[in-house]
């Protein structure tokens, strides 16, 4: 695989690099947090010792499929091999039903927040939790503490306070059924034509990560004045809004329509399940795709701040980065973790990855998908 470098568009930031693209020296050794690793002509070879100075009790949030999707999840690799590091620490995982907006609300009130590190972040909620909470700190600085911080591609780092590590990506795209779409569409023009009458379903922007990277994305394409044009036109084509990405994704195996918006590792996805290859085909638009990077996160007040630092350095580690994005079914947030053949067959990268920057997001977008919600969802 080559490297890529991921092209500024007017004024989002460029991203540079590609995430899971093999990096640094043949041969070269390195020891971080107990784990020695070795490259040797790009394959990694991982040896595990343990670490006995940390010890007690880490409390991890993050969102409830990072820990029980079926088969897939990364949360009890990430608990079984960080307490196989660490002998005498236990990671509690925490999965509370409103995600990042319980420990929003929690600060907002004043009330302490029993836990360590988040896991799931993404540039959204930084905005979300600045606008919300203005001096009060929710997270913490950690980059400067994380021996593996170097590693993390320059193109993916979301926040330019350091609080949130990516740790993985993936890129929104289309997915559809040739069967039954004979001529995929190649930009957002397209989407439009009487041909696509009724095929595509979307996820609500206020409800779901993918559908408001969706919005995001036509923004980005559109500009911020014509977006919401648009979207009407968009609706007179009778396109499907459904709530999460899990309603739309089974609607759309259920044959409610032959295209969906999803990620471009879907096929990774359906090759694992033995799916039928032509109802899983990835498209791009305008030759784009909307990066959409995960990061974690200390919180501010935990009280166990060296191992909350350790988890995060060791969810940076070649080893977890190819094992979450195996498990995650997303794309390595660094340069040092090799993408298995699986992925490199199946897993698809758009020509131009865009993006927006935190400060082009700050004070806009709340009112973009408020005024999406009211004018297009009915104000869902």
């Amino acid at each position: 695989m080559r490297r890529r470098d991921f092209l500024k568009h007017g004024t989002t930031a460029t991203l540079i690099g590609l995430a899971g693209c093999t990096g640094g020296e043949s041969g070269r050794e390195t020891t971080t947090g107990g784990e020695t690793e070795t490259t040797t002509e790009g394959t990694a070879a991982a040896e595990t010792t343990t670490e006995e100075s940390l010890s007690g009790t880490l409390k991890v949030a993050t969102y409830s499929s990072f820990v029980d999707a079926p088969s897939s999840s990364p949360g009890p690799w990430v608990k079984e091999e960080f307490e196989k590091r660490h002998p005498d620490v236990t990671v509690e995982w925490q999965t509370p039903e409103n995600e990042l907006n319980y420990y929003i609300q929690r600060a907002s009130q004043g009330v302490d927040i029993d836990t360590d590190v988040y896991v799931g972040l993404n540039v959204d909620h930084l905005i979300r939790i600045d606008e919300k909470l203005g001096e009060t700190q929710l997270f913490t600085r950690t980059a400067d503490e994380l021996s593996n911080y170097g590693h993390v591609e320059d193109g993916l780092k979301f926040d330019p306070e350091s609080r949130a590590i990516p740790y993985d990506t993936g890129y929104i795209s289309l997915v559809y059924d040739e069967n039954e779409i004979e001529q995929a569409p190649e930009t957002f023009d397209d989407l439009l034509a009487d041909r696509y009458a009724g095929d595509l379903i979307v996820q609500n922007a206020k409800t779901a990560a993918t559908g408001r990277a969706f919005l995001l994305w036509t923004i980005y394409n559109r500009g911020e004045d014509q977006y919401l044009d648009y979207w009407k036109k968009l609706k007179n084509n009778d396109v499907k809004i459904l709530g999460s990405w899990s309603d739309a994704y089974t609607a759309y195996e259920n044959g409610e329509a032959p295209m969906v918006v999803s990620y471009s590792t879907d096929q990774v996805y359906a090759n694992r399940q033995d799916k039928d290859m032509s109802k899983h085909q990835v498209g791009f638009l305008d030759g784009q795709g909307y990066a959409n990077p995960e990061g974690m996160a200390k919180f501010a007040n935990t009280d166990v701040p060296e191992l909350a630092e350790a988890f995060m350095d060791f969810l940076l580690s070649k080893q977890a980065q190819q094992k979450i994005a195996q498990l995650n079914v997303q794309f390595p947030a660094t340069d040092w973790a090799p993408l298995s053949e699986e992925f490199e067959k199946y897993a698809k990268i758009p020509e131009n990855p865009v993006t927006f920057t935190y400060e082009e997001l700050q004070g806009n977008v709340d009112s973009w998908v408020d005024s999406w919600a009211r004018e297009i969802a009915g104000g869902r």
